[in-house]
């Protein structure tokens, strides 16, 4: 998580259990030994479509051959909760707020390539720290699929056909840097805003597509009692955090007070009010995108 050197509570400084008074770049539970919490979303949010149906907000190009997959070596890297493997292409589309409809659980151990018929860069499994892993679906080209990829930022994972299961996405959370604002969208339609608490300089919170990774119990009482959402994204730059933080991802959280909303003082996550933290936990599934944008010019297309 994420540190508020400005907080006049903060003590001490550990990877697990975030240090008394800061506020974090994102809740370490997920990160050692402890594992994330698997959401109570509503069972109408959890039906999962085998087939591979294309999106309405995914652009589909026109049809070709499918390249086909090279074997993956059995030592190829793990993508987990720790920074994923270099060499995945960037998200050309990382600041699109287009909402992304659907998403791609892996249902047994798949090969992530940097490329339709490219190279294998990691492996996949349904699962990160005990928690199923959902990733947005952002375009599909010639039989292969191109989701978000986790532990990274602004970087596609390609898939080919086979080893995943479609799930439908509802929701959509933008965050607004220079407004310090985050506005929930269901189908495209903006359903709440908050005020936020954002990156100091430094270490901004990141900017591009992102999604909701999973959920973690709060380490310290300064949380207010609220579970916090793991996001896929990492800091930018991550020598630029406190060394007992440095690996962990960007969350989304509340704070003991509402005292810094609208300023930049945490270490990159993004921190809201208690109400608004429980509902979005209510409401918002894992494998939600997220956006985080400077300014929105205008509102998100309906999706």
């Amino acid at each position: 998580m994420s540190f508020d050197r400005k907080s006049p509570s903060r003590r001490r400084v550990v990877w697990v259990t975030a240090a008394i008074g800061v506020p974090a770049l994102l809740v370490t539970a997920l990160l050692v030994g402890q594992a994330l919490t698997p959401s109570s979303t509503d069972p109408d949010d959890r039906n999962v479509v085998v087939a591979d149906p294309t999106p309405s907000s995914v652009e589909q190009s026109p049809e070709e051959s499918i390249p086909p997959a090279a074997p993956a070596p059995d030592g190829l890297a793990l993508v987990d909760y720790d920074p994923a493997p270099s060499g995945f292409p960037a998200d050309p589309a990382s600041t699109d707020v287009t909402p992304l409809t659907e998403g791609a659980h892996p249902t047994r151990r798949i090969a992530a390539y940097d490329a339709p018929g490219g190279r294998p860069r990691a492996f996949l499994e349904p699962t990160i720290r005990g928690v199923e892993l959902t990733m947005p679906i952002a375009q599909r080209r010639a039989g292969w699929t191109a989701v978000l990829l986790p532990s990274a930022n602004r970087r596609l994972a390609w898939l080919p056909p086979g080893g995943f299961e479609t799930v439908p996405l509802r929701d959509q959370i933008v965050v607004e840097r220079k407004v310090h604002r985050l506005t929930w969208y269901r189908a495209g339609n903006a359903v709440r805003s908050w005020e936020v608490s954002l990156g100091q300089s430094g270490q901004e919170t990141p900017l591009g597509r992102t999604f909701i990774l999973g959920r973690t119990p709060p380490p310290e009482a300064v949380y207010g009692g609220v579970d916090i959402y793991a996001l896929g994204s990492v800091p930018d730059d991550p020598e630029s955090v406190p060394a007992g933080l440095r690996g962990a991802h960007i969350g989304v959280h509340t704070w003991h007070n509402d005292d810094e909303l609208g300023e930049n003082t945490t270490n990159g996550c993004i921190r809201l009010t208690r109400s608004g933290q429980r509902e979005l936990l209510a409401e918002v599934r894992p494998g939600s995108s997220v956006v985080v944008v400077d300014q929105l010019a205008a509102p998100p297309p309906t999706a």
